[in-house]
């Protein structure tokens, strides 16, 4: 298969993967709009089977491990099927939002792969690579985080972002295959840039999680959860806030790596290891953020509203460092 034929499978892929994503989007939606309150309830089970995992030493209990993850994921797609006519129809939206996110998944993959293929590079040397790979990261952290929490009401806002974002990537950021700048052409950008998109990818459900837990809070605080509400189908604040928090304490470690090999891959193709580029400052500003969020957390007890916040400025200085930098400032990273 020639270079311009992988090219055009990637861009039938592309669509394809959107397409999927909107599918997913809606089931998902439909799910969370019109599901069983025993959605949270199944997904407050899968944590605490979580929490139970990981105080389990070493080596011990391998069998029962298993089995409770097996039965953790059992209780993402929901109660067996032929209940009711309702349990029957709930668990249809979900078993084919699951099933759409699964294939757009494999399809996205498939996006860059072929890409890769057709440039014979990493596929993530533009804007319009960039953005795929880490609406890509998002969906795969997304689908994690189901599995392991049973985190399914997080599927039609994480969907959401990906679908908005890979309208923009082929909309306003799309570009041909081709060579990269030249500074990009390393061994560095599948390192360094790689860490960057997981990292991104992994924020982007913490900052969904960050959101849904101040509207189920204030809901909370006020007694305003309706009886069968859309809010009443989540889990409780604090399980969110638990969710945001051990995901940021995932992506916080890999962000960190990103900047560091960043600087030494700075070093290696302009002889410095940091010259204050607008790309650079930003992103040690998100750093700083995601730091002071972690650390709040840990040292000085900070849960709830006030962490919240914090870590949704993190996020948007995280977002200004994508789109803005690269549109508004002009630097030896900007490659829009």
């Amino acid at each position: 298969m020639s270079d311009a034929d992988l090219a055009n499978l990637s861009d039938k892929l592309m669509l394809t993967t959107v397409v999927m994503y909107v599918v997913a989007l809606a089931a998902y939606a439909v799910d969370l709009g019109f599901g069983r309150r025993r959605a949270a309830a199944a997904a407050e089970k899968a944590e605490a089977k979580a929490e139970a995992r990981a105080k389990v030493p070493a080596g011990a209990g391998a069998r029962a491990d298993t089995a409770d993850t097996a039965e953790s994921a059992a209780g993402t797609a929901g109660e067996p099927a032929g209940e009711d006519e309702d349990g029957r129809t709930r668990i249809d939206w979900v078993r084919l939002a699951v099933l759409m996110t699964v294939l757009g998944w494999a399809a996205h993959l498939g996006v860059m792969v072929t890409r890769g293929l057709a440039a014979t590079r990493w596929p993530w040397g533009n804007m319009y690579e960039f953005l795929t790979a880490i609406a890509f990261a998002a969906v795969t952290a997304f689908m994690i985080v189901m599995y392991r929490y049973g985190a399914r009401y997080l599927g039609a806002f994480v969907m959401l972002a990906a679908v908005v974002a890979l309208g923009v990537a082929n909309i306003w950021l799309y570009d041909s295959v081709g060579p990269v700048t030249p500074a990009l052409n390393s061994y560095w950008i599948a390192i360094h840039v790689t860490a960057a998109i997981v990292a991104t990818g992994a924020f982007t459900v913490a900052g969904a999680a960050t959101v849904l837990y101040l509207v189920k809070s204030r809901a909370e605080s006020r007694g305003a959860l309706a009886e069968g509400g859309v809010l009443s189908r989540m889990p409780s604040a604090e399980s969110l806030d638990r969710l945001a928090m051990r995901v940021t304490t995932f992506a916080f470690p890999i962000w960190t790596a990103a900047i560091i090999m960043g600087a030494i891959w700075a070093d290696q193709a302009w002889g410095r290891y940091w010259g204050w580029d607008p790309k650079e400052i930003w992103s040690f500003v998100t750093w700083i953020f995601y730091a002071a969020y972690l650390h709040a957390r840990v040292t000085a007890g900070w849960k709830g509203r006030k962490a919240a916040v914090l870590s949704l400025l993190a996020f948007a200085a995280l977002l200004f460092n994508f789109f803005g930098v690269n549109y508004m400032f002009s630097g030896l990273h900007s490659y829009a």
